[in-house]
């Protein structure tokens, strides 16, 4: 790939993601209604809003594949996620559409599975589970680059996106963190592999407590390199304390799964 745009490269997983895939391309063009701040050499900053479709349409002109990761990463209510993760990620891939992109990496979350018991292993075959309206609009996601696939011939890889904070600090995160390191050394499969048509995976470290059959990911060649123990806080290795909610230890979605009081459900943007 020789000009990559990515969408939200200003943000904290576009940023940690774009110093292991500055090497990889030829330019890469962030494209993001934020300042990205500074630039290496091959870097570019293209100011749009995903919300604008001839916005989009602009911003892509000349790119050989697109990675989306703007939108909302927090609950919020869902006039806002409709406009900007729904809509917006629409745009995204009418946009590429119009300029003549046929790759795309979408950054999905683990969301979209978070009312599977964790003593299910979970595959991205099975049936689509969202704890949260952000995971629902994730849904979208995926099915809106199974349309545009099937109508138009786009090639979509997407990434289930486990948590990404800077480290793992509980123990939902042992089984499902990523590093930025093994995150964009899938975003660069989705980008080069050529069997990629309309494929899922999940974006997770090695962990020795797995939730999901990540075997899809393994058959295209990912092999993680950061294993999600050696990088946790030691308060991840705890006992999750006595007085937590059963809803919460029984469900891949921890307290997103737990109903709603004020309205909101509050979700972290890193998980």
């Amino acid at each position: 790939m020789k000009t990559i745009a990515l969408t939200g490269g200003s943000g904290s997983i576009g940023s940690a993601v774009r110093k292991y895939m500055i090497s990889q391309v030829g330019e890469l063009r962030i494209v993001d209604v934020a300042d990205p701040g500074t630039l290496e050499e091959n870097e570019t900053w293209h100011a749009a809003d995903i919300t604008d479709v001839d916005s989009m349409t602009s911003a892509f002109a000349g790119v050989d594949g697109i990675v989306h990761m703007a939108g909302l990463r927090s609950e919020t209510d869902l006039e806002s996620i409709v406009r900007v993760n729904v809509m917006g990620t629409y745009n995204v891939f009418e946009a590429a559409r119009r300029s003549g992109v046929s790759r795309v990496v979408y950054g999905s979350s683990n969301h979209v599975d978070g009312f599977y018991p964790r003593t299910t292993l979970v595959d991205p075959q099975m049936p689509m589970r969202p704890d949260t309206r952000y995971g629902l609009s994730k849904c979208w996601g995926e099915l809106t680059a199974g349309m545009f696939y099937d109508k138009h011939g786009i090639e979509t890889l997407s990434i289930r996106i486990g948590n990404a904070a800077p480290r793992p600090r509980d123990r939902r995160a042992l089984s499902m963190w990523v590093s930025p390191r093994d995150l964009a050394a899938l975003i660069l499969i989705g980008l080069n592999h050529p069997q990629i048509r309309c494929n899922v995976v999940y974006g997770v470290s090695k962990t020795a407590e797995p939730w999901w059959d990540n075997s899809a990911a393994t058959a295209l060649g990912y092999t993680p390199q950061d294993e999600i123990a050696a990088f946790a806080e030691p308060g991840a290795f705890h006992p999750e304390p006595a007085d937590t909610p059963a809803v919460v230890k029984f469900f891949q979605g921890g307290g997103f799964c737990m109903q709603e009081h004020d309205g909101v459900v509050r979700l972290r943007t890193d998980d």
